[in-house]
């Protein structure tokens, strides 16, 4: 009735060889958290996950691990997809792939790249799972460039009683079911928008003059398909600017751009750090798998031992915020290793941070000291709050549900569908009873 389609509930799955009855005792990517989880299960099968999530009091998906909070974690079961096959079927009828929630963005990137096709977009790592990636709204940059999950075009996830559930963008309730954030289920399957692939050249600029990037921001953002600036908020330059253009779009004055100067080798969003782990620059063109994201997947991310925050602003109090960043650079600079400035388009997804509206990130890449990052997290978001800053599911926040709930128009909907979908909780947790339920 809801245009959904469901298999039939399965039999209660309590015990199984792929289960570890023991602590997890898994860390997350960046090493500031420990999952909780009593249990941890790796199923080889959808039939098997069926199985575990009838048996299971409590249980949710464990992705890439880059999560910088409990938002993966349960006092049940934790299930990771990578046992799955990856499943990459390509309809170019339709202009779609589907996939298995499990796989990562490079690994799905790579064998698209090789039939000739290409997603929209990518987020900074390749290395990040698509559920997981999908589920928090996680995004890449570009004016023109929804977040990552804008390209579901349907989805499959196995539901509290053990049947799957499978939805197709146009469905009811379908936009509040794409950024889940794991509460609805666990998805087992994705279908993507893909599009014929595309080369992209990637510059880096440094030393942008802070004053010109203010007063042509918008000029800067739409210079090219993808955006980024880096900035550690002090002083009165820019770090650097990352712009990757899709072939056939006109190309960055050689010599200056915005008062900054190009870089005569690879860099690295932080300073002093070998750019020999990011991807190709120096405008050299080449395919979209291999420049959209910021590093490339054979090598380690960014830095590892670091902690992360992001909020989402509307477009129309970028340059505010910009110059409140900068104003709080004496309290922000000091725990920070880089900063992140970009653009997300606007989407009708429930929770996604850019609902409704276009917007730009504001991320922090910040040292792992988080007692200290922790204590300027309020004082961070009452300064961004006349601006409705939406802060990343999967980063660190300090806001509960009383003040989320009133950034997203659809939250009670949300809320609604949860309860209707998982009436006793079953894949609910500490950090979703605080920061969506409110209990």
């Amino acid at each position: 009735m809801f245009g959904w389609t469901s298999n039939k509930a399965v039999e209660p799955r309590t015990k199984d060889s792929t289960v570890t009855d023991q602590l997890v005792a898994e860390r997350n990517w960046a090493g500031n958290y420990s999952y909780q989880a009593p249990q941890l299960a790796h199923p080889a099968s959808v039939e098997e996950l069926q199985g575990l999530v009838a048996g299971a009091k409590k249980i949710r998906a464990l992705g890439s691990r880059h999560s910088f909070n409990s938002i993966a974690d349960t006092d049940g079961t934790l299930v990771v997809l990578d046992q799955l096959e990856p499943g990459i079927t390509v309809d170019p009828a339709n202009m779609t792939v589907t996939v298995s929630g499990g796989t990562r963005y490079g690994t799905l990137a790579a064998e698209l790249q090789r039939q000739g096709f290409a997603l929209h977009n990518l987020a900074s790592l390749p290395h990040i799972s698509v559920a997981g990636a999908v589920a928090t709204a996680t995004h890449g940059s570009g004016d023109a460039n929804g977040n990552l999950a804008t390209a579901v075009a349907g989805l499959e996830l196995v539901t509290a009683d053990g049947s799957i559930l499978s939805v197709r963008r146009g469905d009811k309730d379908f936009d509040g079911m794409v950024v889940g954030l794991g509460a609805l289920g666990i998805v087992t399957k994705l279908t993507l928008d893909i599009q014929p692939s595309f080369d992209v050249a990637q510059s880096v600029f440094e030393n942008l003059d802070w004053d010109l990037v203010l007063e042509n921001f918008d000029q800067i953002t739409s210079s090219a398909y993808s955006v980024s600036l880096f900035t550690d908020w002090s002083g009165e330059t820019v770090g650097q600017a990352w712009l990757k253009r899709r072939s056939g779009d006109p190309a960055p004055a050689i010599s200056d751009f915005f008062g900054g100067t190009p870089a005569t080798e690879a860099r690295h969003p932080l300073p002093g750090v070998s750019g020999s782990n990011c991807t190709q620059q120096l405008g050299i063109a080449g395919p979209w798998s291999d420049r959209l994201a910021h590093f490339r997947m054979e090598f380690t991310p960014s830095q590892g031992d670091e902690l992360q925050s992001e909020y989402l602003i509307p477009r129309e109090h970028a340059v505010d915020a910009l110059r409140t960043m900068r104003r709080l650079s004496d309290v922000v600079t000091p725990l920070l290793l880089v900063g992140e400035i970009r653009t997300v388009a606007a989407d009708q997804l429930w929770l996604s941070a850019n609902y409704g509206r276009d917007g730009i990130g504001l991320h922090f890449t910040w040292r792992q000291d988080q007692p200290a990052v922790e204590a300027i997290l309020p004082l961070l978001e009452a300064e961004l709050a006349p601006f409705a800053a939406r802060p990343h599911w999967g980063k660190l926040f300090d806001a509960g549900a009383a003040a989320v709930a009133p950034l997203y128009p659809r939250f009670n909907d949300f809320i609604a569908l949860a309860e209707r979908l998982d009436p006793f909780g079953k894949f609910r947790n500490d950090f979703l009873d605080r920061t969506v339920f409110g209990s």
